[in-house]
């Protein structure tokens, strides 16, 4: 494709684009060149994702050439050209620091402009030089298959001795007698915690042993890191990277959580996130303890721990590169993974610096703690958030927590157990963090109105409704405001903790009730119905409370501790609300080049300018807006309001009004009609998963469910995540089915949620979708006090930062005539309204004034 100026004219491209996607494409470009905050619209089913692709992945081309060229200019040897070597213009490699010298000798401003330029040179010598060793070694993987195979052959090698040696470690050991018996059974030794030291304390290591790091952590490249909201979003967009003309030579990382991307069995088997993030980091830490054993083995008996075999050096090296050789989505790299019996969570990691194109969900860029965790490094690179028309509530939500009386006490009890069971072996540091945190809460149960000690689901709570606090006020009500809750929370967080609660989680055989610890005796059955319920799916409660705490170190203007008192304690919560999504969002803002915010509708785009970038400190001259039509010919598409249905029942679906039996059977007479004349797949949205149910029971009780079946066969969303895939696989099916079957069955009929898992991001392609349907405004309930609070926040952040407004008020009804009125100035006539009664006027005026009334 050409390329002028910052622009460019055309870009490789799968098939001739459309206008829009040309126009769409070449703003992006400018947009990454210029180092813009874009916020770009373009209409699903326009083709968005291509555009985001090859205009992305054109620009980076683009900018790694010219690059090359500075590089290679500034490299040449000397009495090459030498004349030609000049500090790199500005937007290239990196700007030389020619600050003010004008009191300076000229020798001086030679010398220390010769010295810059000398390390600069260093430093592109090192770059290239690691560059040509990543393709060469890529080069290998791409045309010698047979290294695969002698790879594979060696591990399986390596697999079968180390089987070998188990077994005979096993049978030395039959006969070998029991343990002494004041020592803790060695499987128990892991559950100690290592004495607990503050960041400033210690230098953070992480990842693979020291010499081994070397050669996996690379010099970060100039890269696009490309998020959406859900996991088939991102597999769909990998997918559309492979078909373009960018599928082949993209070195391109999709990164996931553990649950979707670890290889071993046994750590999967948990289920739950928490449960194997835990496990896994544990068989990682137990790794690099594997060392120091061996150096204190004469001095004390030596543990055998558990650790990952899918977490070795040489494989994830392999790994890494099989990643950066060729594009895969998660289930390719889970694949992979299983066949190098190397780790994917960890292997594409590795692959993050030398990658182009990083595929993440939206949680691992937007929370700090985990895009760190990651290795992920924004300064100077390209951040694009797609689907991001609801980007600020995605923000709120990943930042806001809720912890239940339940978890509170069940966390409490666990706590205290792990600390009545190794009090003795326990360092004072650690033992006096575990119990600032049983005290914290202790308190946390008094401010709903309970006691720790007691089964929470017994506990009435004497007065219900809902409390909302500064994060102040919350602090020093609950009289923990002098303890130092950074650091409380970095400890609860400690994975050991988690190994007691998983291996003793049934409190029983864990503690023997003695005096000491009669006052569980009342929780052993709460807990032993939390362990047969759904306390196993939901791992140990000691995470969220992590994430509460976490949450509490947000500046007292940026949120507020809403307290919901419920029936009983247990059914009862605190939870922490983010009110000021920005000042997450600045970081990225700040460290990125560019970023770009994009949606297939993106309006009120007031709102990402005011609540976000503005809020966040970007100056609005930074940014720049594309909007674009739709590409479908208007006779093709038919966008209709029905105000009344069938029966002539007028249609409205408010909290008050929606719930009343005649709206409910007026929605299902619609659906009867339209499943009557629409061939093909219908997909009807509700504003919830509970309005969902209702209707749905209602039909069912009704009787229009039975005759709505006999035209299409009735599909629901599903609320697990898992599940979607298969319900999708199945509503296709059956639509193909009866379009080549022809008979009373014409299809089927998708009922789903707004803002769930098929809302968005799911192609209902050609007979897929021949007709959709939303039922009422997805509208939140106004009375919600959370709703309410983020209201009045809003009307008060706003008015003071981001609006600017004035009222103009002219005393005469003779302005009224269009004589006078037209001969205001325009800008007044457009806006102007004319009021007769003051009331009326009185009205507006307060509108634009909320902070006043």
């Amino acid at each position: 494709g050409a390329v002028s100026g910052s622009g460019r004219s055309s870009f490789p491209f799968p098939y001739t684009p459309y206008r829009i996607q040309e126009q769409f494409m070449a703003a992006l470009y400018a947009a990454l060149e210029a180092g813009r905050v874009g916020i770009f619209e373009s209409p699903t089913g326009t083709g968005k994702s291509l555009s985001l692709i090859c205009g992305a992945l054109s620009w980076l081309r683009d900018f790694e050439e010219k690059k090359q060229q500075e590089e290679a200019r500034l490299l040449a040897p000397e009495g090459s050209g030498q004349e030609e070597k000049q500090p790199l213009a500005s937007g290239g490699l990196a700007c030389l620091n020619s600050g003010d010298t004008s009191g300076e000798p000229d020798w001086i401003t030679a010398f220390v402009q010769k010295k810059e330029e000398q390390d600069l040179v260093h430093r592109l010598k090192e770059e290239q030089i690691r560059r040509k060793k990543r393709e060469e070694r890529l080069e290998k993987i791409r045309h010698n298959v047979q290294l695969k195979y002698a790879a594979k052959r060696k591990r399986s090698e390596e697999d079968e001795t180390k089987h070998l040696l188990q077994l005979s470690k096993e049978i030395l050991s039959e006969g070998a007698g029991e343990a002494v018996p004041e020592q803790l059974d060695h499987n128990e030794e892991e559950l100690i915690l290592a004495e607990y030291e503050s960041d400033e304390e210690k230098k953070v290591t992480s990842g693979l042993e020291e010499d081994d790091n070397n050669d996996l952590e690379e010099e970060h490249v100039t890269k696009i890191y490309y998020c959406s909201r859900t996991h088939s979003q991102l597999s769909q967009f990998v997918h559309e990277v492979q078909k373009s003309p960018f599928g082949k030579d993209t070195r391109l990382v999709s990164l996931g959580s553990r649950q979707n991307l670890c290889v071993n069995e046994e750590v999967r088997r948990l289920g739950a996130l928490q449960l194997i993030n835990d496990r896994c980091t544990e068989m990682q830490k137990n790794k690099h303890e594997k060392k120091s054993d061996a150096e204190v083995e004469g001095k004390k008996r030596r543990v055998s721990r558990a650790v990952c075999p899918f977490y070795s050096y040489e494989q994830m090296q392999f790994l890494r590169d099989e990643v950066l050789v060729e594009v895969k989505d998660i289930e390719q790299l889970v694949t992979l993974g299983k066949e190098t019996k190397a780790c994917p969570y960890y292997g594409s990691r590795y692959a993050i610096p030398a990658a182009q194109l990083v595929v993440l969900p939206y949680q691992m860029l937007l929370h700090e703690a985990t895009r760190s965790a990651a290795g992920i490094i924004l300064k100077d690179q390209v951040v694009i958030i797609d689907e991001a028309h609801n980007l600020i509530d995605t923000i709120t939500c990943i930042h806001s927590v809720e912890v239940s009386g339940s978890q509170l006490c069940c966390a409490h009890s666990q706590l205290l157990q792990y600390m009545e069971r190794y009090r003795k072996r326990l360092k004072a540091k650690n033992l006096m963090y575990i119990k600032q945190i049983l005290y914290l809460l202790e308190r946390f149960v008094v401010m709903l109105g309970g006691n720790v000690n007691q089964n929470p689901s017994c506990q009435a709570v004497s007065q219900t409704g809902t409390e909302l606090k500064s994060i102040n006020d919350f602090l020093f009500q609950s009289q923990i405001d002098n303890i130092n809750l950074f650091k409380v929370a970095q400890v609860s967080s400690i994975g050991t903790l988690f190994g007691f609660v998983e291996r003793y989680g049934n409190p029983a055989p864990a503690v023997k009730t003695n005096k000491e610890n009669q006052k569980l005796a009342g929780l052993q059955n709460f807990l032993m119905t939390l362990q047969q319920g759904s306390y196993k799916e939901a791992a140990s409660p000691l995470m969220h409370i992590e994430g509460f705490l976490s949450a509490l170190t947000n500046a007292n203007e940026d949120g507020r501790v809403i307290l919901n008192r419920q029936g009983t304690i247990g059914q009862s919560s605190l939870k922490f609300l983010l009110l000021n999504p920005a000042v997450h969002f600045a970081k990225v803002v700040k460290e990125c080049r560019a970023v770009i915010i994009a949606g297939g509708t993106m309006q009120p785009v007031a709102d990402f300018r005011e609540q976000l970038l503005s809020c966040a400190g970007v100056d609005p001259a930074r940014i720049v807006e594309f909007s674009c039509g739709h590409v479908i010919p208007p006779e093709n598409i038919l966008p209709m309001v029905l105000c009344s249905g069938p029966s002539n029942q007028q249609l409205e679906f408010t909290y008050q009004t929606r719930d009343l039996p005649q709206m409910m059977d007026e929605t299902g007479r619609i659906l009867c009609n339209l499943c009557n004349v629409v061939p093909g797949g219908v997909v009807c949205f509700f504003p919830s998963y509970d309005y969902e149910k209702q209707v749905y029971a209602h039909w069912e009780k009704a009787g229009l469910l039975t005759r709505l079946a006999t035209k299409k066969k009735i599909f629901q969303e599903p609320k697990k995540a898992n599940q979607v895939e298969q319900v999708l696989a199945e509503y296709a099916k059956c639509i193909k089915r009866c379009s080549q079957a022809g008979g009373q069955m014409t299809g089927a009929l998708l009922l789903s949620v707004v803002g769930g898992k098929m809302s968005e991001g799911i192609n209902f392609s050609d007979d897929l979708g021949r007709c959709v349907i939303m039922v009422g405004m997805p509208y939140p309930n106004i009375k919600s006090p959370e709703l309410q609070e983020k209201m009045t926040w809003l009307d008060k952040t706003m008015l003071g930062t981001a609006k600017d407004f004035a009222s103009i008020l002219l005393l005469d009804h003779r302005y009224a005539r269009p004589a006078i009125l037209n001969k205001l100035p325009q800008w007044i006539r457009e806006r102007i309204q004319v009021k007769s009664a003051f009331g009326s006027a009185f009205a507006e005026l307060r509108k634009v004034s909320p902070s006043l009334s």
